[in-house]
């Protein structure tokens, strides 16, 4: 009787092909068409001031005010880290655990030397998210070079500043973390032990819903 079992070379082949027929359906393919993303849900009231905040502009919005605000499934998101100590861990942990929450497409770029960081944030543009969240001071002098000249490309910082931010980088901090680069030097009120899990998922909730809003170029200050 002849075996009705397919040659090796034949049975690869037919796997090869059942795989890429379904993996071009991939929701995490970012190589798709891909709409603008829109908010899902609302801020509640006393997260937009009273007057819309200039350029640069602090904003303090009412605790948990950015609640109703959801990322649409599947915002792409690149989380650009640097640095190994306590502080930037905390932060990173925190976006991760926002992503798998909120079911965002997350990637991430990780700079481990300071004559890459540029590139780092060049290859992390190239990915083309919709949002590049930044954790570790280390970025925040290089981000300050890289933005002003990527203005269609949207950056959030957390648990630091840039000292001049475009319309296109928003930052979400606290009195203990708002590092601003190295040429003012480090805050006085600088604090490591501030960055606490919860503070940073804060920081992470408020800082992406005011970017689906559009309130871009300035710096969310929390409690």
């Amino acid at each position: 009787m002849r075996s009705r079992l397919l040659p090796a070379c034949t049975l690869a082949a037919a796997v090869a092909t059942a795989l890429l027929a379904g993996g071009c359906g991939s929701g995490d393919d970012w190589s798709r068409p891909h709409p603008k993303p829109t908010a899902v849900g609302a801020p509640g009231p006393g997260f937009f001031p009273a007057a819309s905040p200039a350029p640069e502009a602090t904003i303090t919005p009412r605790p948990g005010s950015w609640d109703g605000v959801r990322p649409p499934e599947g915002y792409r998101v690149v989380l650009l880290t640097a640095g190994e100590d306590r502080q930037t861990r905390t932060l990173v942990s925190a976006v991760t655990a926002w992503a798998e929450e909120e079911r965002v497409s997350l990637r991430t770029v990780t700079a481990t030397r300071p004559d890459r960081f540029v590139a780092s944030i060049t290859r992390a543009m190239e990915m083309k998210p919709d949002l590049i969240v930044s954790a570790g001071n280390d970025l925040v002098d290089p981000l300050a070079l890289v933005t002003p000249n990527h203005l269609d490309q949207q950056f959030l910082v957390v648990g630091a500043e840039l000292a001049e931010p475009t319309a296109n980088v928003t930052a979400a901090d606290w009195a203990g973390a708002s590092f601003r680069g190295e040429g003012l030097g480090m805050a006085s009120t600088y604090d490591p032990a501030s960055f606490t899990p919860e503070r940073a998922g804060r920081a992470v909730r408020a800082g992406v819903a005011a970017v689906l809003t559009g309130m871009t170029g300035i710096v969310i200050l929390l409690d």
